[in-house]
């Protein structure tokens, strides 16, 4: 009777979860309007919902008490708020918060927004590092935010993204509806993972994160929540894999045939140990029944294109036919230069299909194609289209898959059965976030180039007053017969915003160097290494400063999509200027990704024979384009660019025995954004700048957000969460070797999960 009482409970719980947020107390339908505002329908997506921060309150400490220099949380009334405005285009609001023992000064610059948020009389709790100066106890942008009343001190607060009419208050209201509501819910995890691993159940661990009462209970609700994100991904990523090998066998491809040794005998250099240790590690899934689901990771110049080829040349001898899917002509175009010779060589037929592709050349190669007379198809998004039907597709290999979305790639695999799939990709992704993010994958790493006389490459960090010094080791190297680069991201400019081409002329481009610029090449000096370590340290500090995020992620899609006319007209004034007042007697180019296909081929053919000089582009040139001429590059507004896209762009210079320089051009004086840019000018490893850039950022951050499953991994830090994500991923692997189908009595709950979360 018991028994049965409590599952009933634990169903109703359980169900609970996919109700309307409106059956909560106190959720109106005026309040459920605001909530969708941040994607809260559901009780479900209110319990995930998670506290942004944390004020431990009952670590507070009065104004008189807290030490000067010291990172403190102090607790008060607002008794003045002020927006002062010191200088033009400078504001600040400055706020004085009371409390029984004294009066501490709070300055916000550059949020003049806040005079909205706060008014005289309201609760708040602030934390940063305290000063003194003018005769009061001070902090400087701190984390200000309104609490709940003085009942709450000795708690915990939590602090939660909110949106417009909804306040902290509220919001927690809500959540703890929520919890309520759902105490005693099945635990989707199964009992030998909880307890192999030493997780809370998932009650006490949502319970926990939302209010917890010690920052040790906190900590451990947050890694069983985070173990359980990474976990479900796995295991949705793994059985999914194995699921489709165990019901269609996968081609078992030649991998030594006489195609394959041609391929390699007409590469005019010798592979290096790492490309020829990816060519086995490729070779021998190939050859096995079981699907390859590969993944080939190198930095810019690695020399992954010919590791690839090495894979597409198996089909030949295995009587089949493979794929190259790149996401831009410009890069299938590359793709089909470099590895089209090697092929013509090894008698292994293959074409190249693109959006530009004549109509009478696209009915050829559908035939060819339709009869199996065409082994290898390189192409761009073309090749999904439905008249693209393959006599046997075995093989796809997918370059910077990143830029593909999920159904794109899928409709790439449909077309042949259970087809091996080998992954490209130049951003470079550690190996713990690719373990999160792909863990179906196995992976090969190429971090080297291959030996070669390539020139040595320099960079610079440069404030946007000193810009002429970028500007005259341009006109030195056109001087020499040279090429130069200047990349600048105008897709997706500002309405109005003009001041990108407003200071470049005159006496705006001279000066001093910014002393934030000079401070952050200071610290440079101490290694990246000590930069990631601090970094890490202050991800885990919850009185950080802000982190200056980029405006442009690695895989932006703004500067592939139609520009906006005022972004065209942007980017043609910024060609003009440099035309007309920088290099008046060479010829400017301009490339950005809303050109049309031909005049984006023509501008890039008359780069490449130096027919144009300087080409002005967007990011479309970070992959795909290899002019050895090139030699220096410019990227404006550098700040904005995360530091793994800042590798890829100047992978682009230095590809022959002369040396090049890369100027990073920004008019920031944040120490946080110029000592990111500094960790350029003395590191040249893609793998270690994205740790950097990882310690600081969302992995979303450094992908873009078009990743499977990234959405879902709302707690998991790459950095800190490595051990983590390493168990989750071992025993997702052990659990589908187990019960690939998820079809155990004990894993039903998790099988429920899977598909609700990853279908």
């Amino acid at each position: 009777m018991a028994d049965g009482l409590t599952n009933s409970l634990r169903s109703a719980s359980q169900l609970a979860l996919c109700e309307a947020a409106t059956t909560l107390p106190q959720v109106s339908d005026k309040r459920a309007l605001k909530l969708q505002r941040l994607h809260l329908q559901t009780v479900e997506q209110l319990l995930e919902h998670f506290p942004r921060r944390y004020i431990d309150m009952s670590a507070v400490k009065k104004v008189a008490q807290a030490s000067i220099g010291s990172q403190c949380s102090i607790f008060g009334t607002i008794h003045a708020i002020t927006l002062k405005t010191p200088r033009p285009r400078l504001s600040l609001v400055e706020i004085s918060v009371l409390d029984d023992s004294g009066i501490l000064m709070v300055t916000m610059f550059r949020q003049p927004w806040l005079m909205n948020k706060f008014h005289v009389g309201d609760t708040v709790g602030v934390s940063g590092k305290l000063e003194f100066s003018y005769g009061y106890k001070r902090m400087t942008n701190p984390f200000i935010e309104l609490i709940d009343a003085p009942t709450q001190c000795g708690l915990i607060v939590a602090l939660y993204p909110l949106t417009e009419g909804i306040t902290n208050a509220w919001m927690t209201r809500f959540v703890h509806a929520a919890l309520a509501k759902t105490r005693g819910m099945y635990d989707f995890l199964p009992l030998d993972v909880r307890l192999r691993r030493n997780l809370m159940s998932r009650t006490h661990a949502l319970c926990a994160i939302h209010a917890p009462l010690s920052m040790e209970e906190l900590a451990c609700a947050r890694r069983r929540l985070v173990y359980e994100e990474v976990f479900t991904l796995q295991v949705s990523l793994m059985s999914r894999h194995a699921q489709r090998s165990m019901v269609c066998p996968a081609c078992t491809h030649v991998i030594n045939g006489k195609h394959v040794q041609a391929y390699l005998r007409a590469i005019p250099f010798e592979l290096s140990c790492e490309q020829q240790a990816a060519c086995r590690d490729i070779w021998g899934k190939m050859a096995l029944p079981t699907a390859l689901n590969h993944m080939l990771l190198g930095d810019v110049g690695c020399g992954k294109t010919v590791v690839a080829g090495s894979a597409l040349a198996c089909v030949a001898d295995s009587h089949t036919q493979a794929a190259l899917l790149a996401p831009t002509e410009i890069l299938a175009r590359q793709h089909a230069k470099t590895l089209g010779a090697f092929f013509d060589a090894a008698h292994i037929s293959w074409a190249l299909l693109c959006g530009s592709t004549p109509r009478a050349d696209r009915k050829h190669i559908y035939e060819q194609l339709a009869s199996g007379k065409l082994n290898v198809l390189i192409g761009t998004h073309a090749l999904l289209e439905d008249e693209v039907v393959f006599h046997q597709l075995s093989l796809c290999v997918i370059d910077e898959q990143q830029r593909f979305g999920v159904s794109q790639r899928a409709a790439l695999l449909q077309k042949g059965r259970n087809v091996d799939t080998l992954y490209l990709s130049a951003t470079p992704i550690p190996r713990t976030l690719a373990m999160a993010l792909y863990g179906a994958c196995t992976f090969s790493y190429i971090k080297h180039p291959p030996v070669s006389t390539r020139g040595k490459r320099t960079t610079h960090v440069v404030a946007k007053s000193l810009m002429y010094t970028a500007y005259d080791a341009a006109r030195d190297a056109l001087a020499r017969g040279e090429q130069v680069y200047i990349v600048c991201p105008l897709v997706g400019i500002k309405q109005g915003d003009n001041s990108l081409v407003r200071e470049r002329g005159g006496a705006s481009i001279h000066g001093k160097r910014a002393s934030g610029e000079k401070r952050a090449h200071e610290n440079a000096k101490a290694g990246l290494d000590e930069s990631l370590t601090r970094s890490q340290s202050l991800y885990a500090d919850n009185t950080q400063e802000t982190y200056e995020y980029a405006a442009i992620c690695i895989e932006d899609e703004a500067d592939y999509a139609p520009c906006s006319s005022q972004s065209v007209a942007s980017a043609q004034s910024e060609a003009q200027f440099l035309q007309t007042q920088i290099f008046p007697g060479e010829k400017v180019g301009l490339l950005y990704g809303g050109l049309p296909a031909e005049e984006k081929a023509a501008v890039m053919n008359a780069f490449s024979h130096g027919d144009i000089s300087v080409l002005v582009s967007t990011t479309v040139i970070e992959v795909g384009i290899d002019v050895a001429n090139a030699t220096i590059m410019i990227i404006e507004d550098a700040d904005r660019f995360g530091l793994s896209q800042l590798h890829q762009l100047r992978g682009r210079v230095g590809r022959s025995s002369k040396d090049s320089d890369v100027y990073l051009v920004s008019s920031s004086q944040s120490p946080v954004a110029l000592n990111r840019l500094s960790a350029m000018t003395h590191c040249d490893d893609g793998f270690k700048l994205a740790l950097f850039d990882l310690a600081l950022r969302r992995e979303g951050d450094i992908l873009g957000n078009r990743q499977h499953g990234a959405s879902h991994l709302s707690l998991v830090n790459i950095i800190r969460d490595s051990a983590i994500i390493q168990e989750a991923y071992l025993d997702a692997q052990a659990l589908v070797a187990r019960d690939a189908f998820l079809q155990l009595p004990e894993h039903s709950l998790l099988a429920r999960e899977v598909r609700t979360l990853h279908s």
